[in-house]
């Protein structure tokens, strides 16, 4: 069925059935996907709609009904055909075929206003031909934290999808890792492709340059147009992918997030960050922590994020080569190191105060810092949060005055790292022009929220849930990530 043949499609009075929906990936033909059904669901309490997206989708928040996001993503009416995706990937180091959308679909495409092409996939909507013997079903509690963790990342600057929506969906459900039965939703996720490095992999697995090179036709076209003109705009695209993955990782290094499980299939076409299931923000700057109780020998702990993301680019080049000479993929991929270290050092800098700090001493102040987080374990967050607090014109007079009215430093003389951390920020700071203060206590602010969403939050807002059905602190906790507070 084509859209046009999609009932009430563009006579509903529900303004999601009436947004202008893209054919671009189902005109590619069912060599990518599966169409497949959405589970019935025996209720549908609308838990979450994130108004902040709304108007990038030319609607009025105030005019979209509680029920219409029900009747769009709830009961799915008004929509078809609804697309499992094909795809393959190396989890944990080891090549599966026995993947694809498992427990979602796309449930369609939209131009936004800022005229890019956007994907609304499903999580936890039923069972898929890739769902191999699962329910297809997504506990409460994952949407709960798939939430907060994509509004977190995203006002922490990170490249990220977001959640449109999330729908409780009355299926009680048996999860061996958390007390059951368990209750369940769907989410609708808003992303800027469905397409990932998996997706490709597949059809190198089955041999098939041809619909290879036809997925990195309209790869280029979607979501590189600037590219598409160039002679050499294949070469070109990887270029820029290995530049988008490098800065994407190095916003979740500098926002102290892990994302626990890098498989090749959780890696998105267009360098963005998606998927969020056993993630963890680090509490401590501590390089082998690992986020997935799974993760038994730490393959995806924190400080390997950067190097996983590089090796998953690397293994991209199997599918590509047959379009992309191997030696122009390994020049660009050779990049990754130097995309990474600027992108790192520029936001890492930024959360101690300074949007452009071209001093000599910059990466001594950085490498400082890290040793001295990583030697004292004082909270990530915490410590960067309380630089923004504290910050004072005083810390000009004499390193002494450096942070010394936050608790969670040391006195001076018990820490050489922490005295020469201070030695130098107050050196650099004599260094700029007086009218500098004010704007490196804005930057501190503005890069270091009070709120960090850390897992003893997330239980503290998912118990009263849980155990009253009380959604307000999730509510509040939300407000808080969003206001920066």
């Amino acid at each position: 069925m084509t859209l046009a043949e999609t009932p009430n499609y563009k006579n509903s009075s529900n303004p999601f059935l009436s947004l202008n929906y893209e054919s671009a990936l189902q005109s590619l033909g069912d060599d990518y996907y599966d169409e497949v059904a959405a589970e019935e669901f025996p209720q549908h309490i609308l838990r979450w709609r994130n108004d902040a997206l709304l108007p990038r989708l030319g609607l009025d928040p105030q005019l979209v009904k509680d029920e219409d996001f029900i009747t769009a993503f709830g009961k799915f009416q008004g929509r078809k055909p609804l697309l499992a995706l094909r795809y393959h990937g190396y989890q944990f180091g080891e090549y599966n075929r026995q993947l694809g959308d498992g427990r979602g679909f796309l449930y369609g495409q939209v131009r936004a206003t800022d005229g890019e092409l956007y994907d609304f996939g499903t999580k936890g909507s039923g069972r898929t031909p890739y769902s191999r013997g699962g329910d297809g079903m997504l506990t409460l509690k994952g949407g709960v934290r798939e939430v907060l963790a994509a509004e977190a990342l995203h006002h922490l600057g990170v490249r990220t999808s977001r959640c449109l929506t999330m729908i409780e969906t009355g299926l009680p459900l048996w999860r061996g890792d958390e007390p059951s039965p368990t209750r369940s939703c769907v989410m609708i996720r808003m992303s800027s492709s469905h397409i990932r490095f998996g997706t490709f992999e597949r059809l190198h697995f089955f041999q098939r340059p041809d619909l290879t090179k036809k997925l990195l036709d309209h790869v280029i076209e979607q979501y590189y147009r600037h590219l598409s003109a160039e002679e050499d705009k294949y070469a070109l695209f990887y270029a820029e992918l290995v530049k988008r993955v490098a800065e994407l990782v190095a916003q979740w290094m500098a926002a102290g997030f892990c994302h626990a499980v890098l498989n090749t299939d959780n890696m998105s076409i267009t360098g963005e960050s998606f998927d969020y299931g056993p993630y963890a923000f680090i509490p401590t700057y501590n390089p082998s922590f690992i986020a997935a109780y799974f993760d038994y020998y730490g393959r995806y702990c924190y400080g390997n994020q950067p190097s996983i993301c590089q090796l998953n680019l690397q293994m991209l080049q199997e599918p590509l080569k047959a379009i992309i000479d191997k030696e122009e993929m390994e020049a660009a991929l050779a990049m990754f190191d130097e995309y990474y270290q600027a992108e790192y050092s520029s936001l890492m800098l930024k959360k101690l105060g300074f949007e452009d700090l071209p001093h000599p001493e910059a990466g001594e102040l950085l490498n400082l810092t890290i040793e001295f987080l990583k030697d004292s374990q004082v909270g990530y967050h915490q410590f960067f949060y309380e630089m923004a607090r504290t910050f004072s014109s005083k810390w000009r007079d004499e390193p002494g005055f450096v942070m010394n009215s936050s608790d969670i430093v040391p006195v001076p003389g018990a820490s050489g790292v922490f005295d020469d951390w201070c030695i130098l920020y107050h050196k650099i700071l004599n260094d700029l022009e007086s009218d500098g203060i004010d704007v490196i206590a804005q930057t501190l602010a503005d890069n270091n929220p009070k709120t960090a969403l850390l897992r003893p939050v997330i239980e503290s807002i998912w118990e009263p849930i849980a155990q009253e059905d009380n959604w307000q602190p999730f509510y509040d906790l939300i407000k808080a990530i969003q206001s920066r507070g």
